[in-house]
């Protein structure tokens, strides 16, 4: 395990972050450059469907379509994985992602071009995109987890698209030992905690139990999105912060928040 530095805005700093294991590297990495300890501790587990039998028809009839929109990186990697075992991803099909993270998985897989927001990464914001304006008779294929917000297919549906949504993997409650994170609460070594989905939010609530959660109910936590921030509100937080979206953001509204806390 690499030694956490002893200088930089997070130093002496211990964060908690919850995303699911494979998307948490990026992150932990940023922190701990920023002299933090990264706390891992995944709240969402990615597990494929149960079923591919739908996917795998809707994959085989992918030249369909006039556009593709990547939900997650998560969606991307189960998608693209599979797309790849049956076909090239046809050229004249249009990709759109919501966010960075989404962006940056496109592009490991040779895709670039790809349609998204800049500022802010949510539904909304790819919905007032120019290109999803117009879109009556388009064929539009939504790549997400099962069980995903309808905002986003709902408004392409009433401005005229024929929408399908292909869910490709599952959200699942991780088999997690817990008593690592409670001892490091516990020795006061837990300073922040960064949550970046309200389902992630939840599943964190669920997960810490009663002592847990009046550890976290105690303890900022820093989310990207004020949806976020509301479900961490409902649960009892009482010092929520919203940072900006991508690692950068979070990492330097950690940055400032502890180095304002210091000079205070």
């Amino acid at each position: 395990m690499t030694e956490p530095r002893t200088t930089g805005p997070l130093a002496g700093r211990g964060i908690v972050i919850t995303r699911p294991q494979e998307q948490a590297g990026a992150l932990a990495d940023a922190i701990r450059a920023a002299g933090g300890r990264a706390i891992l501790f995944p709240v969402i587990e990615i597990a494929d469907v149960a079923d591919l039998k739908a996917l795998n028809g809707l994959l085989a009839r992918l030249g369909e379509f006039d556009l593709a929109i990547f939900i997650s990186p998560s969606a991307v990697n189960k998608a693209m994985n599979l797309i790849g075992a049956h076909r090239p991803l046809p050229r004249r099909l249009a990709v759109a992602a919501i966010g960075r993270g989404s962006v940056k998985s496109l592009e490991r897989f040779g895709v670039s071009g790809v349609i998204a927001p800049e500022g802010r990464f949510d539904s909304e914001a790819l919905l007032e995109l120019p290109a999803l304006a117009d879109v009556a008779g388009k064929r539009i294929v939504i790549f997400r987890g099962e069980g995903g917000r309808e905002l986003l297919g709902d408004t392409l549906t009433a401005r005229g698209a024929h929408l399908e949504y292909a869910e490709c993997y599952r959200r699942t409650l991780p088999r997690a030992d817990v008593s690592p994170l409670m001892r490091a609460w516990a020795r006061h070594e837990v300073h922040a905690v960064v949550v970046t989905s309200s389902g992630g939010m939840s599943h964190l609530f669920d997960m810490v139990g009663k002592l847990g959660q009046a550890w976290l109910q105690k303890t900022p936590v820093f989310v990207p999105h004020p949806r976020i921030a509301e479900a961490a509100r409902g649960l009892g937080v009482r010092e929520v912060v919203l940072t900006a979206a991508g690692d950068e953001g979070i990492v330097a509204v950690l940055a400032d928040y502890f180095s304002a806390s210091c000079r205070a």
